[in-house]
């Protein structure tokens, strides 16, 4: 419960972001800022101010205020590090929500249908997922996104840009299906052959009556348990690759986008990197704390044996 009240606090803070822009922060988050001001004390001072290292040569953003305005400081833009943590938040809880929930349907259906059939059906999806499994998750990203997103992708009547979020969102979501599918997998294969189900296939149900009466109802605790579990590991895959420069694409702002942009000041002004590492941090422990009791809720054996 705790975990889910810091989550709630978290997806909170970050839907209120054009809030925070408009009326505390008072500046674009997106927008460059170098020759911008900002007031402390009742004097004017400008947002990057000269160096005053080596030979005093270039600027350096100014650190936080922890006041209203420029409270953890700015970039190497002059932009409002704040606004754009909070506009990030948005971003990385969207695209790490929707591919867990893309991973969770597609390994959903991939272990269901490969479990209970079995035979060919079974070799071919497996061998499938094996290939996929094959790749290191990191690297088969990658590879997916320096394709990808540096071009068009048309599906259908639906063409997708550069720069749209839905690429990283689909990539994410594929890579990992096979590490939800293949657990997904065995459990049907367990449930195939518990009394219940052969009693169904004595009285002779169809298989889509005991896929959907039987398998799913008892799959369905396994499938919710791992959304907020790979919604935590997809947003720091999402980090990952916009840390890259290949996930969330400018314009637009992540968590790992604004840790990129601290990197080059993270001896004058680590906040920059630091502050959406943190919430990066706190995000993804709330989520597998949620993820743990889940699983304890829709699995007292679980609980019990952990007791145990």
């Amino acid at each position: 419960m705790a975990a889910l009240v810091v989550l709630i606090l978290i997806i909170l803070m970050c839907l209120a972001a054009p809030l925070y822009e408009n009326y505390v922060a008072r500046t674009d988050a997106f927008t460059s800022n170098v020759n911008g001001t900002y007031v402390v004390d009742g004097q004017t001072k400008p947002v990057l101010e000269a160096s005053t290292e080596g030979l005093g040569l270039g600027v350096n953003p100014i650190g936080p205020t922890w006041s209203s305005q420029f409270f953890l400081g700015a970039d190497n833009q002059g932009r409002d590090v704040m606004a754009r943590m909070l506009f990030g938040g948005r971003n990385s809880l969207v695209i790490g929500f929707t591919s867990a929930i893309i991973c969770c349907v597609l390994a959903g259906i991939v272990g269901i249908v490969a479990g209970y059939f079995g035979n060919a059906v079974d070799a071919v999806l497996s061998r499938a997922l094996d290939v996929l499994w094959a790749f290191p998750v990191y690297l088969l990203a990658i590879c997916l996104s320096v394709v990808l997103i540096n071009s068009s992708l048309t599906i259908g009547p639906v063409t997708l840009n550069s720069g749209s979020i839905i690429l990283p969102i689909l990539i994410i979501g594929i890579v990992y299906v096979p590490y939800v599918a293949r657990p997904i997998r065995g459990q049907v294969l367990s449930l195939r052959e518990r009394e219940f189900v052969q009693a169904a296939v004595g009285a002779g149900a169809a298989d889509l009556r005991l896929l959907r009466r039987e398998i799913l109802p008892n799959v369905l605790p396994t499938i919710i348990v791992f959304l907020p579990l790979m919604t935590a590991i997809n947003m720091l895959t999402e980090s990952a690759l916009s840390f890259l420069s290949i996930g969330v694409q400018p314009p637009d702002a992540s968590w790992g986008t604004i840790i990129n942009d601290g990197v080059g000041l993270l001896y004058t002004r680590p906040m920059v990197a630091i502050a959406p590492g943190i919430m990066l941090a706190i995000t993804a422990v709330a989520l597998n704390l949620l993820g743990d009791g889940v699983r304890d809720a829709l699995d007292p054996k679980a609980r019990l044996r952990g007791g145990v």
